[in-house]
C-alpha cells in the first residue's frame, strides 16, 4: 500500500537576489517589518543556515531547480512540473535568467529599470510591476507552478517615501537622494550615521518586497481557496550592508552576509509548520526536495555536492545532517560547519578568518588566532576546493572542526 502523502496542488516559488537573511524578522531582526513573510514562516519551516555554493545567482537558481553540479542544461523541477501537466510559468525582472530557461516554459519578462528617483507608489516600483505580472498570471489559473524571480534589489532602491520613512528617525541625517543602489567602501573615516541610514533605506525596500509578496500570495489563494500549494521563499545571495567593509554590490569574499540565504518553506500538508531547522542546507537540497514533491521520486546520490531531500525532515522530523558546505567565489572560499564559518580570501596576504556559529551571527569576532588548530584544518580543506572540489567536500574533519567540541 502506498501511504506517501499526496503531491501539492501547485507550487509557488519566490526567489530574490540580494536579499540577506539577517535583515528579516523571521531570522532574528527586531526592527524591520515583513508581516507577510512572517505569516508564511508561521505556517512553514524556517531554514536558518542555507549556504549558497557561491555568488553566481544563476548557479544558485539552477540548483534550486534541481540541477546537479555537473549538469549544464537540465531543469529537473520544471521538467517534473511539465510532466505532471502543470504548465510551469516564470515571471522575472532578470532577462539573463529568462534567456536560460528551457523551451516550453511560459516566461514573462518584466525588465527592471535603474530608475533615478524613488517611486510615487508601490505599483510603480520594479518589484510592484513584477508582482503585478505574477499575480495576473496566477489569476488566470492556467499554471500550477509559478516562479517569481526578482533581481532588482541590486539595481534600484525605489521604494516610495512611505516605506523608507518607517525606519528613519527625525534626528537621523537624510538618506542620499534618488534610487541608486549605493556602492560604499566602509573605512574608519566613514560616517557611521551613513551606514545606519543606508541600512534603513534598504529595510524600506525589503518592506516593499514583503508588500509585493503578500499581493502575490493573496492572488494564488484567491483563485484556489481549497487547493493546498507548497511555497518556497528564498534569497539567492546577500546584499553587503557594511558588516565586512562594503555596502552595495561590490566584490566581497564569501562571508555569511553574502552567501547565507534566507529560506522559508511552506509544506502543502503543513508538516513542520512553525518550526526551525538549524542544520546546514544548500540550494541543491531545496531543489531536490521540490523535485521529489512534484515528481514523486527521490533524486541525488552519494556525492555530497548533490542535493539531499528534506522530505524526511517533513515526514519524520529528523534528517541526517550535512557536516559542511563549501562556497567558492572569485574572491575567496568559505567552509561552513555546524560550529564554524571560515573564510579564506583569495588575496595571498590575507589570513583566513574564523567565526563561531551560531553565536557570532553577524561575524563580528574573528577567532582564528584563538582557534588556530581549527582555522588551519578548515583552511587547508577550503583551499582544496579551488582545484579539487569533490575532495574538499569529502576530506574527513575532526570533531572540533565539525562541532566545536
Amino acid at each position: 500500500m502506498n501511504d506517501r502523502p499526496a503531491p501539492p496542488a501547485g507550487l509557488l516559488i519566490v526567489t530574490v537576489d540580494r536579499l540577506p537573511a539577517w535583515i528579516l524578522p523571521a531570522f532574528g531582526c527586531t526592527w524591520a517589518s515583513t508581516p507577510n513573510l512572517d505569516g508564511l514562516a508561521g505556517r512553514g519551516l524556517v531554514l536558518d543556515r542555507v549556504i549558497a555554493g557561491g555568488d553566481d545567482p544563476h548557479d544558485t537558481l539552477a540548483a534550486l531547480a534541481g540541477r546537479g553540479p555537473e549538469d549544464h542544461a537540465a531543469w529537473p523541477l520544471l521538467e517534473a512540473a511539465a510532466a505532471r501537466g502543470w504548465s510551469p510559468a516564470v515571471v522575472t525582472d532578470d532577462e539573463s535568467f529568462a534567456a536560460r530557461l528551457p523551451a516550453g516554459v511560459a516566461t514573462r519578462s518584466v525588465p527592471a529599470a535603474a530608475v533615478p528617483q524613488i517611486a510615487a507608489s508601490a505599483d510603480e516600483t520594479n518589484l510592484g510591476r513584477l508582482a503585478a505580472a505574477a499575480a495576473a498570471l496566477a489569476a488566470g489559473n492556467a499554471h500550477r507552478l509559478i516562479w517569481l524571480h526578482a533581481a532588482s534589489l541590486g539595481s534600484a532602491w525605489d521604494a516610495p517615501e512611505e516605506f523608507r520613512s518607517t525606519y528613519l528617525d527625525p534626528d537621523d541625517p537624510p538618506p542620499p537622494p534618488g534610487a541608486a543602489v549605493p556602492q560604499v567602501r566602509v573605512t574608519a573615516a566613514t560616517d557611521p550615521d551613513l551606514v545606519a541610514v543606508l541600512r534603513q533605506v534598504f529595510a524600506g525596500q525589503v518592506t516593499l518586497l514583503d508588500h509585493c509578496l503578500g499581493r502575490l500570495v493573496d492572488a494564488v489563494r484567491a483563485d484556489r481557496p481549497d487547493a493546498a500549494w507548497t511555497m518556497l521563499v528564498a534569497g539567492v545571495r546577500g546584499m553587503p550592508l557594511g558588516l565586512h567593509g562594503v555596502i552595495g554590490p561590490l566584490p566581497l569574499a564569501p562571508f555569511g552576509e553574502l552567501v547565507q540565504m534566507p529560506a522559508v518553506f511552506v509544506d502543502h500538508h503543513e508538516r513542520m509548520a512553525a518550526q526551525r531547522y538549524g542544520g546546514l542546507v544548500t540550494p541543491a537540497d531545496l531543489g531536490t526536495t521540490l523535485v521529489e514533491l512534484v515528481g514523486g521520486t527521490r533524486t541525488g546520490g552519494d556525492d555530497p555536492r548533490h542535493g539531499r531531500s528534506l522530505v524526511p525532515l517533513l515526514d519524520e522530523w529528523r534528517l541526517s545532517p550535512r557536516d559542511r558546505v563549501l562556497a567558492v567565489t572569485n574572491h575567496g572560499v568559505a567552509l561552513a560547519t555546524t560550529a564554524w564559518h571560515l573564510v579564506l580570501p583569495t588575496v595571498a596576504a590575507d589570513k583566513p578568518v574564523l567565526y563561531a556559529k551560531p553565536d557570532d551571527y553577524f561575524e563580528a569576532c574573528d577567532v582564528a588566532d584563538r582557534g588556530s588548530g581549527v582555522a588551519e584544518e578548515l583552511a587547508a580543506v577550503a583551499a582544496l576546493a579551488v582545484s579539487d572540489r569533490r575532495t574538499a567536500w569529502t576530506t574527513p574533519l575532526s570533531a572540533q572542526a565539525l562541532s566545536g567540541m
